[in-house]
């Protein structure tokens, strides 16, 4: 928009406003997705991350018929590509030229326009309630810390859980199941974990358009903003990653495997990947936080899809699978994870505040006594150590209580897991 008038200027905003505003309140089929009430009650500025096309824009359509009066924008419209900061001014004249009696913001995507948190921080100053989305991790907390600190609420989207994976389906969710619920519930689970949450990919089960997603995070939120040079390094570590699921990290023998020229190349790329919500790292837990840093770590991806659609070697290996889909819903409950080790390994470990307070395992099943001894001995070696009277094993369909040495060790199928 350099280079042409102020009123032109002006005009093709209120014309974009107009047309994304139509889109925006088309009817269409929506799943509501579970959020905090506080989300609405609070008076801060709402900073809604999470991996392209979890459904961040859909979440704010739930969130506008909360408002009477509002404003939209979608900052990922071509037709913005010449925006920047200095046309904030202009974009609330023409808003408030449509709605001046609105007090409420919603900006999508919003991390693509440099200076954007300065805009925000000066509307919330003058009392608006704002609402942004972002892609990225990296970029929004940087500007948040710079700007934003303590005027914002994080709130972080994943693409559909499994309750509203059936919530899609149309399938009831209750307490006591039929056998042939049970058997339908069954089907889902294995559609979920075989294509992931991702909205649009529920609805349509096609892989190719999972992997323009991919494609998409790739090259539009990595390559191209962080001008990385190297794409054949970078998608090749991408892919590694996508292939190696919950098994055990470390730079220097990412380095050394991929034939990386230094380690801090690798670990920026990793951050790169992480911060676009890609994939997510967790430590071994030690008391010792410069322990926790320099320990391997676990890798896991934002969607079991993804991995299926784009890892190689992978699909057939269904307990990773299973592991990484526990390790994402953990995410969504917003719990602190960990993953322990020492003679003996446990999946994942929960932290709340200096307490561990849970440890759990995963196996795709246990009828295979040694498999069975090894993943009852890992969990109660976690909660043996951290006194733990309670612990779980999560796999697809076995159901059973073990009772020992005053411990309780519960086997649940992963269905029941999920829709606890």
């Amino acid at each position: 928009m350099k280079g042409i008038s102020y009123y032109m200027e002006k005009t093709i905003l209120s014309q974009l406003i107009i047309e994304q505003r139509k889109i925006f309140e088309k009817d269409i089929q929506i799943v509501n997705r579970d959020f905090s009430e506080n989300i609405i009650k609070s008076p801060k500025i709402i900073v809604i991350t999470g991996v392209r096309r979890c459904g961040k824009s859909t979440l704010l359509r739930q969130l506008s018929k909360h408002y009477k009066h509002y404003n939209y924008i979608n900052f990922e419209d071509e037709r913005l590509l010449d925006f920047n900061y200095h046309d904030f001014n202009t974009l609330l004249e023409a808003f408030l030229s449509f709605n001046p009696k609105s007090k409420t913001f919603f900006f999508d995507e919003i991390q693509v326009i440099k200076g954007w948190e300065k805009f925000a921080r000066r509307l919330f100053t003058e009392g608006y309630k704002i609402f942004v989305t972002g892609s990225n991790a990296t970029l929004l907390s940087s500007e948040i810390a710079t700007s934003l600190t303590g005027r914002n609420l994080r709130v972080e989207l994943f693409p559909f859980s499994f309750k509203e994976y059936l919530s899609f389906s149309k399938f009831g969710i209750k307490k006591i199941y039929t056998t042939k619920e049970k058997v339908i519930i069954s089907q889902h689970i294995s559609d979920y974990l075989h294509f992931g949450g991702f909205p649009e990919i529920v609805k349509s089960k096609d892989f190719e358009e999972l992997n323009q997603i991919y494609q998409d995070i790739i090259i539009k939120d990595l390559l191209v903003r962080f001008k990385i040079r190297d794409h054949k390094d970078f998608r090749e570590l991408s892919l590694f990653l996508l292939s190696n699921i919950g098994k055990k990290i470390s730079f220097n023998n990412l380095k050394n495997l991929l034939e990386f020229s230094n380690t801090s190349k690798v670990k920026n790329y990793v951050d790169f990947l992480q911060g676009a919500y890609l994939f997510f790292t967790i430590n071994k837990y030690d008391p010792s936080i410069k322990k926790q840093i320099v320990n391997d770590k676990k890798i896991y991806a934002i969607d079991t899809g993804l991995i299926n659609a784009i890892s190689f070697q992978f699909s057939k290996n269904k307990g990773r699978i299973l592991e990484n889909s526990v390790f994402l819903e953990l995410k969504r409950r917003h719990k602190d994870i960990f993953y322990f080790e020492e003679k003996k390994e446990c999946d994942f470990i929960i932290k709340s505040g200096r307490t561990i307070t849970h440890a759990l395992q995963v196996a795709d099943n246990l009828s295979d006594p040694s498999t069975r001894k090894r993943e009852i001995e890992g969990l109660k070696s976690a909660m043996n150590k951290f006194n733990l009277t309670e612990g779980t094993i999560v796999t697809f369909d076995a159901e059973e209580d073990i009772k020992e040495d005053n411990k309780k060790l519960r086997i649940v199928p992963f269905w029941k897991w999920l829709l606890k």
